[in-house]
């Protein structure tokens, strides 16, 4: 997918966070965390930060930068404790600065508190009024010490599991959560699921992630999603843990996005294999508008398994279609570079993606990426191979049209921003160059994925929302849940 903007040369849009959780028998937790977060860094990139708890004190490090800049030896050595969160942030909510880093930590007279926050929620200024009116000082505009500081509110009157529903009962939106209070690890899922998080088993303990490739990373075998509305509490010992579900939805609300670009195509999120997955909508692609021509090709990296599995079931129909890198990308391309110049934002795409003439001369093309925002950089990657011969462009994309922002957690572009919010799709194709351009529908989405509309956020597809979200006609037809607070005793 791709935005066009100035310091996002790669033109994808970005999560908000990666979380992670780790509660061990005897060592140290905080090596462990470090190189989960280290596989969750696709998840964001602006910070990186650990808390651990030694049974005694709270130790924390956050930074801003990548996991290897935030952290050296000596900074995991001094983080002391069995017991610790970790967390990479991509801001959607809250400034880009050490004040929203995360997680964010907070000492109370209930004791040490800790939290790492996946999502987004849509009602964070009306709690943090309420809280502020009773006395509570903010330091950052984050949403995630808002739900820091109703937690710590909550912990001074009740235990810890009333503590965590009385919450789920005043935040609303997209939320999964990895919390330490004092030396106990929590996760914590909203109740539609919105965002992934799973349980990890190791062999002196236990981890929650936000993807399964982190449990991978540290050698973990995977023992199942934490459930929409479940509260999972690692024992301290490492032993196993507890669960508690808080609330039940008859609907969940997973995000789409997480199975077509999101997560790593390695991890396994509500048991389904993203590849896997990016394969069969690739194969879907095929069947609604397969168009043969002499090559497929994906926009790397985001488009390669569509482009595996498009090219797959085009061979199965007989059609005499090649797969092939067609565009190479350069590694060693940061994040940022200088763009002084519209001459130079230009040639971004060509710094990034340089096209391999032979396989592209003389032939006609199919192109296929995960999505379309902006349009910039398609107009470019169409442009660029017929600069270099292609006879004809075609362009299919593994997802459908993106009409509407995101307010779960994904920095997208504003509905006014999106090349689909106000055009037909020969529109758009005429706009990027292409020959041709087809979407795919929902109905294919949910068929890949293997999970009923109704249990999917494809708000930023259909502007139909999961959750109540001001100045947007929320119309999606399913039951949303109503948390209950806990009586009081």
């Amino acid at each position: 997918m791709e935005d066009g903007r100035a310091d996002r040369p790669s033109g994808k849009p970005r999560e908000k966070c990666g979380v992670v959780g780790v509660s061990l028998a005897e060592r140290d937790a905080a090596l462990p965390t470090y190189y989960a977060l280290y596989a969750l860094q696709h998840r964001g990139q602006e910070s990186a930060g650990i808390v651990t708890h030694d049974g005694f004190q709270q130790h924390q490090h956050v930074e801003m930068g990548l996991v290897g800049d935030a952290f050296d030896q000596d900074d995991v050595d001094a983080l002391r404790g069995s017991t610790a969160i970790g967390h990479v942030r991509y801001p959607t909510a809250g400034s880009v600065d050490k004040d929203c880093a995360q997680p964010f930590s907070v000492s109370f007279k209930g004791g040490a508190l800790g939290l790492s926050h996946n999502g987004n929620l849509v009602n964070a200024d009306e709690v943090r009024d309420d809280l502020a009116g009773a006395g509570h000082a903010f330091t950052s505009d984050g949403d995630t010490e808002v739900i820091a500081h109703d937690l710590a509110r909550n912990l001074l009157e009740s235990d810890l599991v009333r503590s965590v529903k009385h919450t789920m009962s005043r935040i609303h939106g997209s939320y999964a959560l990895t919390i330490m209070h004092d030396d106990t690890v929590l996760g914590v899922r909203d109740p539609q699921g919105n965002r992934p998080l799973i349980i990890g088993e190791l062999d002196d303990g236990y981890v929650l992630a936000s993807e399964s490739s982190a449990i991978d990373t540290l050698d973990g075998e995977i023992v199942r999603d934490v459930r929409p509305g479940e509260l999972v509490v690692l024992h301290e010992d490492g032993s196993g843990f507890d669960s508690y579900q808080l609330v039940e939805a008859e609907n969940t609300a997973h995000c789409f996005f997480e199975y077509v670009y999101f997560a790593r195509p390695d991890s396994v999120i509500d048991e389904e294999l993203v590849y896997e997955v990016r394969r069969d909508l690739g194969r879907e692609l095929w069947a609604e508008s397969g168009t043969e021509t002499d090559v497929v090709m994906p926009v790397p990296d985001s488009g390669r398994a569509f482009a595996s599995g498009y090219a797959e079931a085009a061979s199965e129909d007989g059609a005499a279609t090649e797969f092939a890198e067609g565009l190479m990308k350069n590694r060693y391309v940061g994040r940022t570079f200088i763009m002084p110049t519209q001459e130079a934002r230009e040639r971004a795409v060509r710094l990034k993606l340089n096209p391999i003439k032979s396989t592209v001369e003389g032939k006609t093309v199919t192109l296929i990426d995960d999505s379309i925002v902006r349009g910039t950089t398609s107009r470019q990657l169409v442009q660029l191979l017929k600069d270099v011969g292609a006879e004809e462009v075609h362009v299919r994309i593994g997802a459908p049209a993106i009409v509407a922002p995101c307010y779960m957690g994904i920095d997208m572009a504003t509905r006014e921003e999106l090349i689909a919010g106000d055009q037909s799709v020969d529109g758009i194709a005429e706009e990027i160059g292409a020959d041709s351009l087809s979407y795919l529908s929902t109905d294919a989405v949910s068929e890949a994925i293997g999970k009923s509309k109704d249990d999917l956020c494809l708000g930023c597809v259909t502007g139909e929302y999961p959750y109540d979200i001001d100045g947007e006609a929320t119309d999606r037809d399913v039951e949303r849940p109503t948390i209950e607070p806990p009586a009081d005793d």
